[in-house]
């Protein structure tokens, strides 16, 4: 994988990621984390869209960001508060899309003509300066597109991009966890059509992994004294993401997906009418310590998923949905953390969307219109053939 650097006419910083095996120069997709990644390999630099820079006449950017981060008294959470991004770009038509490439006649947030995976600072960023930072990730130049459609390579691309980000932007002074995703459709509430994830750097830990780790905790504590089942960390104790894939794998009735290093599962108690966990075999914190064999099989398994996905309504138009990454904070609990992927959607028929309404965001406590097992018997009947 080669990276390039450059900067944004307001000082934004922006890096184009490209896949050398295309040229024929290795066949090998490079995870760009450098030795932060089991498989020691490293972002080279590359030149080829330096020749191309931004002449919109913007301002800087950091006049214009002024988020604050306040926490919540009694219930201890961080909630950024970030209300310059009221006037954020609102789905625009295609012909103005800010994430295309820019062409003769109308300059985009990417000034190059074309590119293969791209990521820039936000223009209109929740997380800035002292408060962390937020990236954009576009995953192809094709409007019309979709990540479910990307070829292998590209994904695998996109997973590089991800892993350099993650390794980049764990290192910085401040950042407590790296979360990257992807909001797909309007239902979902995105406000650019063009297939793009985000990338957060946040400067707390958020908390629902705040509540995972001490829920790990708390059965580790329980689990010192067992009598050996499952796999236990030098200390001693059950680590409960394990012991959640151990007994899913060998249940069955929810598992979507198994390939040779992943497992996809509809967890026991899930929230969402169609909800997907992507767990690696091998625990690892985050998106850098995956091996190259795990790397590897993952843009056939996870594109199979959303292919699943826009299957599962019989509609013409694709599903709705959010996927999350879920990596261990830079600090305490760190070892203790599995990474996976949580993938969900808010339909929950082909004509209704599920809401969160008074018990989901009043009280937090969830309501699924759809059996996990029958969830997970739907997307196996919608596996390609």
């Amino acid at each position: 994988m080669k990276r390039t650097s450059a900067r944004l006419a307001d000082g934004r910083e922006i890096l184009y990621y490209h896949d050398d095996a295309e040229d024929g120069a290795d066949d090998r997709v490079d995870d760009g984390a450098g030795d932060n990644a089991e498989g020691g390999h490293h972002a080279f630099p590359d030149t080829r869209h330096h020749a191309f820079p931004d002449t919109r006449p913007l301002h800087a950017s950091a006049s214009v960001t002024t988020s604050e981060v306040r926490r919540d008294p009694l219930l201890g959470d961080s909630v950024v508060i970030a209300s310059h991004r009221q006037g954020r770009t609102h789905l625009p038509p295609a012909d103005a899309c800010p994430l295309c490439p820019s062409t003769e006649d109308r300059a985009s947030e990417v000034p190059a003509p074309d590119y293969e995976v791209v990521v820039f600072e936000n223009r209109f960023p929740s997380l800035a300066g002292d408060t962390g930072r937020c990236e954009v990730v576009c995953f192809t130049p094709d409007h019309e597109a979709s990540f479910a459609e990307l070829d292998e390579r590209r994904a695998a691309l996109v997973l590089a991009a991800w892993t350099d980000r993650t390794a980049e932007l764990a290192a910085r002074e401040g950042v407590r966890q790296v979360y990257c995703f992807e909001n797909r459709g309007t239902e979902i509430g995105v406000t650019l059509a063009h297939p793009h994830g985000q990338i957060y750097a946040f400067p707390f830990v958020t908390p629902r992994t705040t509540r995972m780790l001490a829920t790990v905790a708390a059965h580790r504590a329980r689990t010192h004294t067992g009598d050996g089942t499952h796999t236990r960390d030098g200390d001693g104790g059950v680590n409960l993401f394990e012991q959640v894939l151990a007994e899913e794998r060998a249940d069955g009735r929810r598992v979507v997906l198994e390939g040779e290093h992943w497992t996809a599962f509809v967890p026991y108690a899930a929230r969402w009418p169609y909800e997907v966990h992507l767990y690696p075999h091998r625990r690892v914190p985050d998106l850098p310590a995956l091996d190259e064999a795990t790397r590897a099989e993952f843009p056939r398994v996870y594109l199979e998923l959303l292919r699943r996905f826009d299957r599962l309504f019989g509609r013409a138009d694709p599903t709705p949905y959010i996927s999350a990454w879920h990596q261990a904070p830079t600090g305490e609990g760190r070892d203790d953390f599995a990474l996976h992927l949580e993938l969900f959607t808010v339909r929950r028929t082909a004509d209704k969307l599920k809401y969160l309404a008074g018990t989901e965001s009043g009280m937090e406590a969830f309501m699924n219109d759809v059996r996990p097992e029958d969830a997970a018997a739907r997307l196996r009947e919608v596996a390609s053939r």
